[in-house]
């Protein structure tokens, strides 16, 4: 790595850690970040995920008060994350980086769309949470499956979706879903991280590099991230994302 790459990565890590704090998108930077440093598309989503896990696990502890009083109800959720970031990555290590590279400017896009209608999103599902039923709850536990598997493959925006799904489940307890979610995302990201690395897919020092920062980031840069507006970073979270889907499919 030249020194150049070395402080890209490094300030691409503490951006997401940062942004991961607050407002959720911390991969588009580093994943970006590690392509444009050299890694193939494929490494580069394996090590940005990898190094982004341990700072993850800030958000559980946060709502650890939370997880205890409910873990009971957590099982079936964790055990769907678990199931689902194993097929997510085994998926990813199956198609190698030639089956990959093809999907990521269609990834970035729904990823970025995503995060654009995050809010539309949970206006659009208060009505299905309101009414609750058997038939509405089961589609909902099938969307949380489909999130995990898309977690374990890639993972930018699948919290959003998976709020979606727990806003129906648990009817409106945001503080209850939002534990659950980071419980699943971590155990999600934990499990795919270990496939990834026995696959040979981590690229360590660009991973240490970006695990380092995104800690750095997390603990230092919520304090500046909290005086900006959250509309704000989502807007160059979004921004962001739609830059790099653009790039990436002129780059074919």
């Amino acid at each position: 790595m030249t020194v150049l790459q070395i402080v890209l990565i490094a300030l691409a890590g503490f951006a997401a850690g940062t942004v991961n704090a607050v407002a959720g998108g911390g991969s588009f930077f580093t994943f970006a970040a590690l392509v444009f440093g050299g890694l193939p598309t494929l490494d580069a989503n394996a090590t940005s995920a990898v190094a982004l896990t341990p700072a993850n696990l800030a958000s559980v502890v946060g709502y650890r008060e939370e997880v205890r009083k409910n873990f009971r109800e957590m099982i079936p959720f964790l055990v769907i994350g678990i199931a689902g970031g194993a097929i997510g990555a085994w998926l990813l290590i199956t198609i190698g980086d030639e089956g990959f590279r093809p999907t990521v400017p269609w990834l970035l896009l729904l990823a970025t769309v995503l995060f654009a209608l995050s809010g539309h999103i949970n206006r659009a599902i208060a009505p299905f949470a309101a009414k609750g039923g058997a038939g509405v709850k089961f589609a909902a536990f099938a969307l949380m499956a489909v999130v995990a598997i898309y977690g374990g493959f890639f993972g930018a925006g699948m919290g959003i979706m998976m709020l979606a799904a727990l806003a129906i489940i648990e009817s409106g307890d945001f503080h209850k879903s939002n534990a659950i979610k980071n419980a699943v995302a971590f155990l999600i990201q934990t499990v795919s991280a270990t496939l990834l690395i026995a696959g040979g897919l981590v690229h360590w020092p660009h991973a240490v590099i970006t695990m380092l920062a995104s800690i750095a980031g997390g603990y230092l840069g919520v304090s500046v991230a909290r005086r900006v507006p959250q509309p704000v970073i989502r807007a160059t979270v979004v921004t962001v994302g739609a830059v790099l889907t653009l790039v990436f499919f002129v780059r074919g």
